[in-house]
């Protein structure tokens, strides 16, 4: 579990952490090496979920052998089965990183949400409502895996 103590937000105990695939965790439908070594270490930490269209029909294929789960929705549906899968999991519980229209409802619900301005561009209202913005996935992974990071940004 990632537990956040933060200056005027208060206590945020994360358990699960909701990627995007599509321009989030891949580009082109392909995960790197280092993402791949990124997605093990953060799994020790919280259960990791992948949220996708499956634009290009690899994610499966590429997270293959990662300890996490992946839910898969038709393209028109994806938004909404997203936010679905988060009201599950349980919200308040539940950090999620995206970049595109299709995870805006889910970043609107997640107690954190981090959107990524990565090579494929970003959905300039998710960039309004989510709580971080950076411009890579490296990004992402150093805020995970040193949270005191997060907290300096979102303290009060």
């Amino acid at each position: 579990m990632l537990v956040l103590e933060i200056p005027g937000r208060g206590r945020i105990e994360i358990k699960h952490i909701v990627f995007d695939f599509n321009g989030t965790l891949a580009t082109d439908g392909k995960l790197t090496s280092a993402t791949r070594e990124q997605l093990t270490k953060l799994s020790e930490l919280a259960e990791i979920h992948v949220l996708t269209a499956d634009t290009y029909g690899s994610a499966q294929a590429e997270c293959r052998g990662l300890n996490l789960t992946i839910n898969t929705f038709p393209g028109a549906r994806g938004a909404e089965g997203k936010a679905q899968i988060v009201q599950a999991l349980g919200p308040a519980q539940t950090l999620c990183i995206g970049n595109g229209r299709s995870d805006l409802l889910m970043a609107e619900l997640c107690a954190l949400s981090i959107a990524i301005i990565g090579p494929e561009g970003a959905y300039g209202p998710l960039l309004a409502v989510s709580d971080i913005v950076v411009t890579s996935l490296e990004d992402v992974f150093a805020l995970l895996t040193n949270p005191q990071r997060i907290v300096a940004t979102l303290r009060s």
